[in-house]
């Protein structure tokens, strides 16, 4: 489980074939853990809001191995070497949690399709598959590349996210450089999914 409160923008040393996939190294440029946590052989971590377990832990580089059913169905599969991606601890019991319940499952990859730059409103625009729509709402919440925002708005065919300068740091994300065309990873509100697949189920909607 974790927050979508992302910690720290890694690089992506390596992209090594294995069997299974391939095996995703980050160099996390000397990274230390919130709450003093110090990540271990089998531990979890988000890469882009995608759940990963740690295969080799080094002073300043983790190592992930990464399936192809994970790299077909998320932007991971568009890294290369240089790329900058998200990093988000598994969320401890004394931890606060600072943004929403993310489980770092993604739904489905989404295209950024506006850029507004402005100093007192700096949005994006993001265009998800049509079956993830339903599961967008006004002010709730949903993780874009594992960062937890609020949705500002619903279009037809798109939603609006709003972002504050603290989040558009470039050490915190990589969205202050975001273009239209790139691709993210999208994870809907756990909560709003669990609702409408209730009341679907029940033929109430």
């Amino acid at each position: 489980m974790f927050t979508g409160i992302v910690q720290t923008v890694a690089t992506v040393a390596a992209l090594d074939p294995v069997e299974s996939g391939v095996r995703l190294v980050v160099d996390t440029g000397g990274w230390k853990p919130a709450m003093n946590y110090e990540p271990i052989l089998g531990d979890s971590i988000a890469v882009n809001g995608v759940c990963l377990t740690l295969v080799d832990v080094q002073p300043t580089r983790l190592s992930f191995d990464v399936i192809g059913e994970t790299l077909s169905r998320s932007i991971l599969g568009l890294l290369h070497v240089g790329s900058k991606v998200h990093l988000e601890p598994a969320l401890l019991a004394a931890q606060p949690l600072g943004g929403h319940f993310v489980q770092g499952h993604v739904d489905g990859v989404g295209t950024v399709t506006a850029v507004k730059r402005d100093a007192a409103d700096f949005r994006l625009t993001i265009t998800p598959p049509p079956e993830l729509m339903d599961y967008m709402i006004p002010k709730g919440g949903v993780a874009i590349d594992g960062v937890s925002l609020t949705i500002a708005s619903i279009n037809a065919d798109s939603f609006e996210v709003a972002l504050i300068p603290t989040t558009l740091n470039p050490e915190f994300t990589t969205f202050g450089s975001a273009e239209p065309g790139r691709k993210v990873n999208l994870e809907a509100d756990v909560l709003t999914k669990t609702t409408i697949s209730y009341l679907r189920r029940h033929e109430r909607v």
